[in-house]
């Protein structure tokens, strides 16, 4: 499959509803794509049902076939944090000539203390959410383990992984974060949320959408892999959290379906969540080597202007994250830049792409080469 097209609104507070913004980002993909609605045979779509709930409607293909005026069949895929992407590699899978993959999601009007109960049912079973084991909470004890293993690393290099995404959302316009400069200092003197996690450790939630357009039409843009690996819900389960089997398991299959090495990746889009899932992800993806990966962030070897830079657009952490959205931004920045249509985010003629997009803590991890070629 290639991708014809994609499109993005901002990320942020926005007014419009879930199934709006999925139809904003969606028609700048067929516009792109140069293409309609009519030409689409399949749409797969990714929005977390709770956040949705609150238009009190639990049926979000049919309302989107509403939308869109259309009849085609439609199928959402909750795979929480990774919809985005498990609708990517869904619609990969399906065997039509195109298909619409659009994800949308909303959760700026809902309370803190909501989308923190909600987001722990996507995070661990029930006897840890009656513990109060959030997010920042799991994804701290995560850290902690890491860093006992490996005691080079320190909050030091979590806080230079945020500051490299922030630089980066400062001149993406699409990003929550754009305009803003966020300066090393401020992010080390942040309030510490669950040690050794600070603040500008944890991603910032956000309302968006974004879209692409998969055909098997011959573009510049070729999906050369894409997988999906599920793991046990709990960190608990696992025998070592220093490194997440659904990622190095994704590696090792796109690698192997694209034919390159992680050395052939020229930019990548990976899941920071938290600093410290993206520090963990260099690792399991080839880029670093176990517990060494702290020397490639103090060389700036993941920048703007490094060897590999990695989430150019600012990541969750700075760009946004609006859940069932996140994959697809994801694959958005990956085709801008393989375009060179980045602007002053742009990398140095890549043509190369990875994306990894995570739901949980390792839980449900997708991964996806794209390549630019000669047409």
């Amino acid at each position: 499959m290639y991708v014809k097209g994609v499109g993005m609104t901002k990320y942020g507070i926005l007014r419009e509803a879930t199934p709006l913004l999925a139809y904003q980002a969606s028609l700048q993909a067929l516009k792109d794509a140069d293409m309609t609605m009519s030409d689409i045979d399949a749409i797969v779509c990714s929005s977390i049902e709770w956040f949705f709930s609150d238009e009190r409607q639990r049926h979000f293909s049919s309302v989107l076939s509403s939308v869109f005026n259309t009849k085609v069949p439609i199928i959402r895929t909750p795979t929480a944090c990774s919809s985005g992407g498990a609708a990517f590699w869904t619609a990969e899978q399906m065997g039509f000539d195109n298909v619409l993959v659009v994800g949308s999601d909303k959760l700026m009007a809902c309370k803190t203390e909501r989308v923190t109960e909600e987001f722990m049912m996507a995070a661990e079973s029930k006897y840890e959410q009656n513990e109060g084991l959030n997010f920042p909470a799991q994804n701290a004890l995560v850290a902690q383990e890491y860093m006992q293993k490996y005691p080079q690393t320190n909050m030091d290099h979590l806080a230079m992984i945020a500051h490299k995404n922030h630089q980066n959302a400062k001149v993406n316009p699409h990003a929550r974060f754009f305009g803003k400069e966020v300066t090393l200092e401020t992010i080390k003197s942040s309030p510490v949320v669950a040690s050794p996690l600070r603040l500008f450790d944890c991603s910032i939630s956000a309302d968006g959408a974004a879209a692409c357009v998969l055909t098997k039409d011959k573009t510049d843009i070729k999906v050369a892999a894409s997988d999906l690996c599920s793991d046990f819900m709990g960190t608990f389960e696992r025998t070592d959290n220093t490194s997440w089997d659904a990622t190095t398991t994704i590696a090792k299959n796109v690698y192997a379906k694209a034919g390159i090495t992680a050395k052939d990746v020229d930019i990548a889009e990976l899941h920071d969540a938290f600093t410290i899932v993206e520090l963990i992800a260099y690792e399991d993806l080839g880029f670093a080597k176990p517990g060494q990966a702290y020397k490639l962030i103090e060389d700036g070897y993941f920048t703007r202007d490094g060897k590999l830079p990695v989430n150019l657009s600012g990541g969750l952490k700075a760009k946004g994250h609006p859940v069932a959205a996140t994959g697809l931004g994801q694959i958005y920045e990956l085709v801008q830049q393989l375009r060179n249509q980045a602007g002053d985010r742009q990398a140095n003629n890549p043509k190369i792409g990875l994306a990894q997009n995570i739901g949980g803590a390792g839980a449900n991890i997708s991964g996806t080469i794209l390549k630019k070629v000669s047409t």
